[in-house]
């Protein structure tokens, strides 16, 4: 084999470069640079073309990957951008949030033995540089079909429905409960994995192509689900999932005690200088122990870091190969001096006035009915964990509104809304105006699979109203 014939011989993977962990835990920036002179290029043309795309088919948006790694290593940057595009309405964020791990770069052929190609990576770089030139994404179309649709939620799912609609001619107004654009995005993503100038950057496209946002407006409260019904010709909810699971542990109402999902926000809004919330708990010096093995978990402890924990531990009831999270963030958050406590589950906050530790028990994994192996408890294994605060990051489910059963829009038995099913279209609720997708249906998933959904529900909203204005013959 030669590196003339096979690039990836010459060049090795290589991630852009990394801040030092003694730098990156004094602030909130991004742990990777970007690529420069042209490393893009050379990662890109580690790609084998193999003929059977995996890695298109590990990614839940069927992203054109091959396809576009060939426009990079072509130096041709808003067509590699333009292509992102006709697939993934945000692709600058998913080049940062998505597990490439688990997905696209796991499926990459070259993954055992040489590496996967960079594709989160050069997905991000592609699209900064492309926006950063002035590249914006092309209308579908030029001409407006005088429909209107609104969006309740400006998280991942409402953003790349808005972006399929406006471009396709349709007016689109986003209605949202927080302040800024971007839900978890902006509120729950920690900036060190996200940049928050990213979603604005987002934000500005998305205004320059028609769609409107009211922020600060919660349906329901501030307006009437209704009227959205009189006004629009369809309504596309994408409310997300709040509602934190519940471990029911004695005392976890103890003062020290934090939900991670308002710790998060609250440490979000103090960075962005904006109003509302509850204050940041002074962590400064604290030990911190952070319940959970998922990827908000993993906020939690590295944004625990940051705010000058003395220590922080995570303890999970599995191993580390059965943690949900994201192997990349494991690894950050182990390098950044966090404490991992495996196989150990949590059976009460310990303290009188305030918390003062966690009382857990050793576990045994045996093997599940689904293949992933479950956590049993081994008895007179019991042990305490000292801790000045207590952070339960167990997850979290959908929450939809109220107004659904008032309104005939069901759900299920975890509170999801239903959508499809037998004379419906893909992602249409069983009111014929109202669309939903992402976390409301899901529960709490990746940030990919809500951009599918309002990417699919977007196709779908456009059949429904074509149809609705179908003249009979």
């Amino acid at each position: 084999m030669s590196e003339k014939t096979f690039p990836f011989l010459k060049f090795h993977r290589a991630l852009p470069q990394e801040v030092p962990v003694p730098v990156r835990v004094l602030g909130y920036g991004e742990i990777h640079g970007s690529y420069l002179n042209g490393d893009a290029s050379d990662q890109a043309s580690r790609c084998l073309d193999c003929g059977n795309p995996y890695c298109s088919w590990g990614c839940p948006l069927a992203n054109r990957i091959p396809q576009w790694l060939q426009l990079v290593r072509d130096n041709r940057i808003e067509d590699a951008a333009t292509l992102m595009h006709e697939t993934n309405p945000l692709p600058e964020i998913c080049g940062r949030v998505c597990p490439q791990d688990r997905l696209c770069e796991g499926a990459c052929t070259l993954e055992e033995g040489f590496g996967a190609v960079t594709i989160g990576s050069i997905e991000r770089w592609v699209t900064d540089e492309a926006l950063r030139r002035g590249w914006r994404p092309p209308m579908i179309t030029d001409e407006r079909n005088g429909r209107r649709v609104a969006i309740v939620g400006a998280g991942p799912g409402g953003l790349a429905a808005a972006d399929r609609l406006v471009r396709s001619g349709t007016a689109v107004d986003v209605f949202d409960r927080y302040e800024e654009i971007g839900g978890l995005l902006t509120f729950g993503i920690p900036a060190f994995k996200l940049d928050k100038s990213v979603v604005r950057t987002r934000r500005a496209v998305l205004e320059e192509l028609g769609v409107r946002f009211h922020l600060g407006v919660e349906i329901g409260r501030d307006l009437a689900f209704d009227a959205l019904l009189r006004d629009y010709d369809a309504v596309f909810m994408a409310t997300g999932a709040y509602a934190f699971v519940d471990g029911r542990l004695p005392g976890q109402d103890l003062p020290g005690v934090l939900p991670a999902l308002p710790f998060l926000v609250a440490n979000a809004r103090r960075l962005l200088g904006t109003a509302g919330g509850d204050a940041v708990p002074d962590l400064a010096g604290k030990r911190v122990v952070v319940l959970g093995g998922g990827d908000t978990a993993m906020d939690c402890v590295r944004s625990s870091i940051r705010l000058g924990a003395a220590k922080v531990s995570c303890v999970y009831r599995r191993d580390e190969a059965n943690m949900p999270g994201s192997r990349r963030e494991v690894k950050y958050a182990k390098e950044e001096g966090v404490e991992f406590v495996f196989q150990r589950q949590p059976l009460a906050v310990l303290g009188a006035d305030r918390a003062t530790g966690v009382r857990v028990v050793q576990t045994e994994l045996v093997a599940g009915a689904r293949g992933r192996a479950s956590s049993q408890p081994v008895a007179g294994s019991e042990t305490e964990l000292p801790a000045d605060v207590v952070i339960l990051a167990f997850g979290f489910q959908a929450s939809p509104p109220d107004w659904c059963d008032a309104l005939g829009i069901e759900r299920d038995a975890n509170g999801r809304i239903r959508v499809g099913g037998a004379g419906r279209l893909p992602l249409q609720t069983t009111h014929p105006k109202v669309f939903a997708g992402g976390d409301t249906v899901r529960g709490a998933d990746l940030v990919v699979r809500a951009v599918l959904d309002g990417r699919e529900a977007a196709r779908s909203i456009d059949r429904f109203l074509v149809a609705q204005t179908a003249v009979p013959a």
